[in-house]
């Protein structure tokens, strides 16, 4: 069956190494847009030697299916180093490394001794009846105000730049509402789930966190996708836009920018929701609008590289996250030379930070010069950072993550029904299930086994 991919990020990257591999013969062919494949999977090296990821900084290594491709790529992934495990919040004037384990979590002043308190009634707390859930619903009911405001909505901004406000708990995090409807508490239902995984020797342990090691390549994340292309070979067009799609009969006709189509029995859209939402505007408006209606916030990342012995600071951890409640203009920075080797030249350190989101997305198309003070002036109060930076690189992403917010699950179960009108029509990428590259991996070889 005559097949078009449009879009060559890591899901229709993915999603056509996975067909080939179940069908060699098959006939393919991915249409990208731009000059480049991986989307925002994009390393970008500078010559004086400061390695920059624009957008995916890593993936974990607990879900499998990135790991096997990696290796069947010939690709030598490189976990974090051990400072990595440390990880901080910004919270009244001063860092908190996150307590990883019970003791900690009772010593830290992270949370007041009554925030502390109300966390641990948790196991208290009748299970909620709520279906969709906002984030910040869900983490106050379950373990109270301070929490939510000093741990999860920090880390809503850290994963999807997202206002937790509004983003949906079963969307985003479905194992975690997975846990609270089978065991009625977090802190017992993980407990449990230890005990279980103990008991069946399994290797990760289910922890509070996403579990698994930070998971890169030498030469960054982009090494992935670059071999998936490499494997494609010419049946990757880059520089290609797609206009629109109509149908006559059983076959599609994919019309390009530059005037051609292809015909074709099957169309897989794997580019961003808005881009897909132009696509098919006049062949199915009613699948557009429900995609344009996914919100996609702006996010510029920001690396500042600076010499070893300017920085006072010891780095030694992954990073921060700031809370809404501090009002600062940065939603986080890592410490990139902290987290994995090669990411500057000897003697130097990179910093990577993160501002826009949802939170303040219009900070993210400032021009770049202002983009850059307001950073600065944040890592000053933050990490005591005065020096004048010895490499700036600016990567502006007007529309950055797709938002899951509340009634994001009905809206899948729409458009799924109204897909049912275009036979052999698939929508997929990172606007659906899972925003993550491990998601976005895994979704496509689940893709890959449904239509082969």
């Amino acid at each position: 069956m005559k097949t078009v991919i449009v879009g060559a990020g890591i899901s229709g990257l993915s999603t056509a190494y996975a067909l080939l591999e179940k069908q060699p013969d098959l006939d393919l062919v991915i249409l990208e847009a731009s000059d480049h494949v991986g989307g925002k999977v994009w390393s970008d090296k500078s010559e004086e030697g400061f390695l920059c990821e624009s957008g995916v900084n890593a993936f974990l290594d607990n879900k499998p299916k990135t790991l096997l491709l990696s290796q069947e790529l010939g690709l030598s992934p490189v976990t974090s180093f051990d400072a990595s495990r440390h990880r901080f919040v910004f919270s009244e004037n001063r860092l908190h490394e996150l307590p990883a384990t019970p003791p900690a979590f009772l010593t830290s002043n992270l949370l007041s001794v009554s925030g502390r308190l109300r966390v641990m009634l948790e196991t208290l707390i009748p299970k909620g009846n709520n279906p969709d859930e906002s984030l910040a619903e869900f983490a106050t009911r379950r373990l109270g105000r301070e929490a939510f405001e000093k741990l999860i909505d920090p880390m809503a901004s850290g994963v999807f730049a997202g206002d937790a406000t509004q983003l949906s708990l079963e969307s985003c995090f479905p194992r975690i509402h997975e846990v609270e409807a089978e065991y009625r508490s977090l802190i017992l239902g993980l407990i449990k789930l230890q005990i279980k995984a103990r008991i069946e020797g399994a290797k990760n342990k289910p922890t509070a966190g996403p579990g698994g090691e930070l998971t890169s390549f030498t030469q960054g994340m982009s090494a992935l996708p670059l071999a998936i292309a490499n494997k494609l070979g010419d049946r990757l067009r880059l520089s290609t836009p797609v206009e629109s799609l109509t149908k006559e009969g059983e076959h599609y006709t994919v019309h390009l920018g530059n005037g051609e189509h292809i015909e074709s029995e099957r169309v897989i859209l794997a580019s961003p929701a808005h881009a897909q939402a132009r696509i098919l505007k006049n062949l199915a408006p009613d699948i557009a609008g429900e995609l344009r209606s996914i919100a996609y916030p702006s996010l510029s990342i920001c690396c500042l590289g600076y010499k070893r012995d300017r920085i006072k600071h010891g780095l030694n951890g992954f990073g921060f996250l700031v809370p809404s409640r501090e009002r600062r203009n940065i939603l986080g920075t890592l410490w990139d030379t902290s987290i994995f080797p090669q990411r500057a030249p000897e003697g130097y350190v990179l910093l990577r930070s993160m501002i826009g989101g949802a939170r303040n997305s219009e900070l993210a198309l400032l021009p770049e010069e202002r983009i850059v003070e307001l950073i600065r002036s944040d890592l000053k109060d933050v990490m005591g950072i005065g020096a004048v930076p010895d490499f700036v690189r600016v990567y502006k992403h007007e529309r950055a993550i797709p938002q899951y917010v509340v009634g994001h699950r009905q809206r899948l179960k729409t458009i799924n029904q109204l897909l049912i009108n275009h036979q052999n029509l698939i929508l997929t990428g990172n606007a659906y299930k899972g925003v993550s590259l491990n998601d976005c991996v895994a979704n496509a070889y689940a893709l890959a086994d449904t239509l082969i």
